[in-house]
């Protein structure tokens, strides 16, 4: 039987992929396993009995990555599960920046009680929110993975032009985008070209505040700006200035700062990206089977600290998170060499400074989990029977 904890309301499409060998609860303190959403982990105690952490999203910022790792947890995350819905509300912010939308909708509630006069004033007042059309304008897509393309690919269809920005970008990830796109070298190109520009990248130590006064500056006069991807990833301050001088002309986020959410040109959104129904059980359902083959088998897919790694199951199985050292693969072998253990499987993965091995056999002692754990490069060892 295994524990698992919720943090967040998660889907039952989800739950209902946790069988009768699962206990799910919101109160659990020794979990073998927690399924969050947006609930911040970084002050959270680990038990020394939990395995792993699946994200029911794209993001991980609220779960302390390196922390996990040093104590042996798998973390994982559901990438393209909520992907549409993310490009969905991208496209809507497209249309809500340029035609000012949000800011006319407030206007117009003011006219109530002007009874017989609304049709003047709206006629009067209406020319203050005049904006673009997009069809014909060029959209800057910053970071070309799952939700980076689709939006490409629907501001496409409704006319933009298309500049892509993926430092990993690849053969694949253009076969998959309108045959027009345009690809910048550097950031500095996009900015340049972009009359609308949309984030969808991670916030790490490379990413966080990249929209700033030195970024604006290489940016059009009264460009654009959506971001549905993470608040982190601007400058707040930096970028109020850009407002307030019509360098931007308007900005959209899904993530509202107190700094900015009462700027004027600014709408902020309290993070719908993923708020519908069908994300929120593509997640959970990608999220829980992601826990079971790893709880079940030691089978790891889409984990954001660990490397992908699957065998097929065969007998006992030795799941080893250890060092990327040449020498803790040789430990783990020599503790089945010296047990006179015939394996029938093998597979060692790594991600940075961190690898994963399985080794399968007919049967598997405990003394040889002992014997691996005794090596100062293994982090931490589950056998799986």
């Amino acid at each position: 039987m295994f524990d698992i904890l919720t943090l967040n309301k998660i889907s039952k499409t989800g739950l209902n992929e946790l069988n009768e060998n699962y206990s799910v609860s919101d109160s659990c303190e020794s979990p073998d396993a927690i399924l969050v959403r947006s609930a911040n982990m970084h002050e959270y105690a680990f038990s020394d009995k939990t395995l792993a952490v699946a994200r029911a999203g794209a993001g991980v910022n609220n779960i302390p990555i390196e922390k996990c790792t040093e104590k042996g947890i798998a973390v994982f995350n559901t990438p393209g599960a909520n992907a549409n819905a993310v490009k969905e509300l991208t496209v809507c912010g497209l249309l809500l920046v340029s035609r000012r939308v949000a800011a006319a909708y407030d206007w117009c509630k003011t006219l109530k009680g002007e009874g017989e006069n609304v049709g003047k004033l709206v006629e009067k007042g209406k020319s203050q929110f005049a904006g673009p059309e997009i069809l014909g304008k060029t959209l800057g897509v910053v970071g070309l993975g799952a939700i980076g393309r689709l939006v490409a690919n629907a501001a496409f269809d409704l006319g933009m032009k298309i500049v892509g920005y993926d430092p990993f970008l690849n053969d694949g990830i253009k076969a998959m985008l309108p045959e027009s796109t345009e690809y910048a070298n550097k950031l500095s190109e996009l900015y340049a070209a972009s009359d609308y520009i949309t984030l969808h990248l991670p916030c790490v130590a490379d990413t966080k505040n990249m929209i700033n006064a030195s970024s604006i500056a290489e940016m059009k006069d009264g460009v654009r700006i959506l971001n549905f991807a993470r608040g982190e990833l601007v400058n707040s301050a930096e970028l109020k200035a850009a407002l307030s001088s019509g360098k931007v002309a308007a900005y959209i986020t899904d993530f509202p700062s107190d700094e900015l959410i009462d700027t004027e040109n600014v709408t902020a959104l309290p993070h719908l990206g993923a708020s519908t129904p069908e994300s929120e059980e593509n997640c959970a359902f990608m999220a829980a089977t992601e826990l079971r083959e790893y709880l079940e088998k030691g089978n790891i897919k889409n984990s954001v600290n660990l490397p992908n790694a699957e065998l097929e199951k065969n007998g006992d199985r030795l799941c080893v998170i250890h060092r990327n050292t040449l020498g803790a693969v040789n430990d783990i072998l020599a503790a089945f060499s010296s047990a006179n253990i015939e394996t029938n499987g093998f597979v060692s993965k790594s991600k940075g400074d961190v690898s994963y091995t399985i080794v399968s056999a007919e049967s598997v002692p405990e003394s040889v989990k002992t014997a691996v754990e005794s090596s100062d490069e293994v982090i931490r060892v589950r056998l799986i029977k």
